[in-house]
């Protein structure tokens, strides 16, 4: 009889309780919020990194594609040069010492993230580089080769690759700077660390200006 006695009181306080459980207090409402909104950011930034990061992986393609064009060249014009008497021996030695070099190193877009092994590539190229300036130069002092078609031909096509080199390199800096800030930035800073977003060295090539567009000529055609 008590417990019957006491049902109705129970009835109504239920809706009392009801109503106290789907109270949320704003401190939990807020946390809400911000998960939400910190969700919906958090997409966005970790897309905007995996955007960069294959922008990256994209324009080292580029890179490599013209340093291989280049690196194809050179076996034509060193046979080229041997034709041209007396020509410094040296200066040609150089040059092919200097390919062999790169063409012991290769750095996949997995590697990218490997300071030394960066530095190590973008030495070399820079040695093969300056050899193959030096070996131009040198070969303005030879007449017979000035007035070779073949020797021409290569001398534009190396010219024309070198700006195209030095395109390419530029336009992989500024991807890099761009995804190394974001990867610096809340919360892109965040996501960078959870999801493995590591930094990426830049590239250092000390005798190049990459604050303009490259032009280079080895020297007046005649």
């Amino acid at each position: 009889m008590d417990f019957l006695h006491h049902r109705p009181s129970l009835r109504r306080s239920s809706p009392r309780l009801a109503a106290q459980c789907g109270k949320i207090s704003p401190i939990l409402a807020g946390l809400i919020l911000a998960l939400i909104a910190f969700g919906g950011c958090g997409v966005s930034t970790y897309n905007r990194l995996v955007s960069s990061d294959t922008k990256i992986e994209a324009a080292w393609s580029e890179i490599q594609s013209q340093y291989k064009r280049r690196f194809d060249l050179i076996p034509q014009l060193v046979e080229t040069v041997k034709g041209a008497a007396n020509f410094e021996q040296e200066t040609l030695q150089k040059v092919v010492e200097a390919r062999a070099s790169v063409g012991q190193i290769n750095i996949t877009p997995s590697d990218l993230s490997d300071p030394a092994k960066v530095k190590q590539w973008t030495e070399a190229q820079s040695q093969l580089g300056t050899a193959l300036s030096r070996l131009m130069v040198v070969a303005e002092k030879y007449p017979e080769l000035k007035a070779t078609a073949g020797f021409l031909s290569l001398q534009d096509q190396i010219e024309g690759t070198e700006n195209r080199i030095g395109v390419a390199r530029k336009d992989y800096i500024d991807t890099v700077n761009t995804y190394n800030t974001a990867t610096r930035k809340f919360p892109g800073s965040v996501l960078a660390g959870i999801f493995g977003f590591e930094p990426k060295p830049q590239l250092s090539f000390p005798e190049a200006n990459l604050d303009q567009a490259p032009k280079i000529d080895f020297g007046e055609k005649k």
